[in-house]
């Protein structure tokens, strides 16, 4: 079992390195244009300020939250309007994420064991919370870090995107109107230290092999398959790869292949 202060701490280290690479950028970086369309790099702090206050939500005031979801106008616009709500200068978006985040950190590791929150389309324990909220920090950092052009160094957090990303093979069918397969898949992964992360039946016979960033960069849809070093064996293997989506929500739109085999994030 996880240990959800190890995974908070986690989380919170994730932040840091993403803080660290936004927070000495002149004013004219955060307007900077990054891979998801109409997005800059302000727009994918807020994004995440954002969500961290709808998480709040959800840990804190259920009905708060359900409130706040269905006074949305339009439901299909609830993520671009949520960024564009809460952009502001760097100065002060810093300031809210910083403390948006501390503040759900603080509320999720007082939701009792077992408790599930409500969220878009599901609900969740605070422990999947967490490992949500690495995953999003990490994808949209990669986005910031693709429109600064640099490389982001991987650490063993990797294992929770994937983790996250293997958990939810299922619902990238779902999203995509396709009925959710019962074939096991066997996942086997090289880490950033070069040891293998495994997941599924050893005997399984569809299979997914690669290193650990690429996979957590096709399941939060930051690269297409065609630029990532990872192998498919099998039909439910080779399909998982075209609807990997470890998010909530609808089917993502996905990233056009560039043509530059594993691209780094």
């Amino acid at each position: 079992m996880v240990d959800q202060t190890d995974l908070l701490a986690d989380l919170a280290a994730e932040s840091a390195q993403l803080d660290s690479l936004v927070a000495p950028l002149p004013a004219a970086d955060w307007v900077r244009p990054t891979p998801a369309p109409g997005w800059s790099i302000g727009h994918q702090i807020a994004h995440l300020a954002w969500t961290d206050h709808v998480s709040l939500l959800a840990a804190t005031d259920a009905e708060a939250f359900l409130a706040a979801v269905t006074a949305a106008p339009d439901p299909t616009r609830m993520v671009d309007d949520g960024a564009e709500e809460f952009l502001a200068p760097p100065a002060e978006l810093l300031v809210r994420w910083r403390a948006g985040r501390a503040a759900l950190a603080d509320a999720l590791a007082a939701v009792p064991r077992g408790e599930k929150l409500q969220w878009f389309g599901t609900r969740m324990s605070a422990t999947s919370m967490v490992t949500a909220r690495i995953m999003e920090t990490w994808a949209h950092g990669a986005d910031v870090a693709d429109a600064l052009g640099v490389v982001r160094p991987a650490s063993h957090r990797l294992r929770h995107v994937a983790h996250l990303g293997v958990r939810t093979l299922g619902h990238g069918f779902a999203a995509h109107g396709r009925d959710a397969p019962t074939t096991p898949v066997r996942v086997e992964l090289v880490g950033p230290g070069g040891d293998i992360w495994t997941w599924g039946p050893a005997d399984a016979a569809d299979r997914l092999s690669g290193p650990a960033v690429d996979f957590c960069l096709l399941v939060t849809q930051r690269r297409h398959r065609a630029d990532l070093a990872l192998v498919a064996t099998g039909p439910v293997a080779d399909e998982w790869l075209d609807v990997a989506q470890a998010f909530a929500g609808p089917p993502g739109g996905g990233r056009q292949p560039t043509g530059r085999h594993g691209v780094p994030a």
